[in-house]
């Protein structure tokens, strides 16, 4: 008869104690899992810039105020800024989804027409238009959420500043990784945050500012909105700047100015692709190019996770979890088969 020891059941019942608390607290930490991805972000993007001001002779925590201040004015406002015109804007984007889809159903039933075959009379814009506003609304929205969540970021950012030495012991005594695989994993991460932090906004506000200039050369109307909508576009694989040129597109048809459509259209295509080409070419080659895929499934578990910011922390989370799955694939599969 075999006797499971007493050592592996008590092993097991804290195996299964620590699994049950942790996953209560990630389950009530989710809404805010932001803030703590955010104070990664930006403590990996900002270290070297921390060591250098503490070794001019800052005190820690007036070096730790200062890069704070610098992130919120260069990260921060830039992205509530874009929040806020998307939210000032939700009127006129549902008018606008209404219009765009209006014109693609008189298009469709002029084929109907031509092959016989009706397929547009389930097709509601107004209901559409409505669920894309409401979506829309809930990723802009939840502001008390997002002010918990900026509130924990600079708190976590502020204590991983000034207690850098402490911060990077405690992981070690916590985290159930060997030293050298932990090492491994925080210069992964450094990669990931580098690229999913800075590759992808840089390439997509670029690919906006572009737009910007064809939207004010032919004249269309909010060429600020669109050139935002391009932007977010931009971060998302297999959309890119159709997500403003083609609604921007069949708007400027609808209104008969089919010269100023097809130039949009035109530009959006070969100089605002061409400029995502060479900007990716040049940016992402000093980074790790981060695989489409994963920046796509990133998005779509991001933007209902995170928000608006899920763009860039969904694809992060992504990364993340394939380096732990590498790292324990190395440590305990490679190891067992040997």
């Amino acid at each position: 008869m075999n006797i499971i020891s007493p050592k592996i059941v008590q092993q097991i019942f804290t195996l299964l104690l620590i699994l049950l608390l942790g996953a209560l607290i990630f389950r009530e930490m989710i809404p805010y899992l932001s803030g703590v991805l955010g104070a990664i972000t930006i403590y990996v993007l900002l270290r070297n810039f921390m060591a250098k001001l503490v070794n001019k002779g800052w005190r820690p925590d007036l070096a730790a105020a200062f890069l704070m201040f610098l992130s919120f004015i260069t990260i921060l406002v830039p992205v509530a800024g874009a929040i806020l015109m998307l939210s000032n804007k939700l009127d006129k984007a549902s008018d606008n989804a209404k219009e765009v889809f209006k014109v693609i159903k008189i298009r469709l039933e002029d084929w109907e027409n031509y092959l016989g075959f009706q397929f547009t009379d389930n097709m509601d814009a107004s209901g559409i238009s409505s669920k894309l506003t409401e979506n829309v609304s809930m990723i802009a929205g939840s502001a008390f959420n997002t002010f918990i969540a900026i509130s924990i970021m600079y708190f976590l950012l502020f204590y991983m500043f000034t207690n850098r030495k402490l911060f990077r012991e405690t992981l070690i005594e916590y985290i159930p990784i060997s030293k050298e695989n932990l090492k491994l994993l925080g210069e992964e991460v450094q990669e990931m945050v580098r690229s999913n932090a800075l590759g992808i906004p840089l390439v997509a506000i670029a690919q906006g500012f572009v737009a910007l200039i064809g939207f004010l050369i032919f004249g269309i109307e909010s060429p600020f909105f669109w050139a935002v909508v391009v932007t977010i576009g931009s971060m998302i694989p297999f959309v890119g700047n159709f997500l403003g040129t083609i609604p921007v597109f069949i708007l400027t048809l609808s209104s008969g100015d089919t010269a100023q459509a097809w130039g949009v259209l035109i530009y959006g295509i070969v100089i605002v692709g061409t400029t995502d080409n060479i900007i990716r070419l040049y940016v992402l080659r000093r980074l790790d190019n981060v695989h489409p895929l994963i920046t796509l499934i990133g998005v779509i578990i991001g933007l209902p996770l995170f928000g608006f910011i899920g763009l860039i922390f969904g694809p992060l989370l992504i990364s993340l979890f394939l380096s732990i799955v590498r790292i324990y694939r190395k440590e305990y599969v490679l190891k067992t088969n040997l």
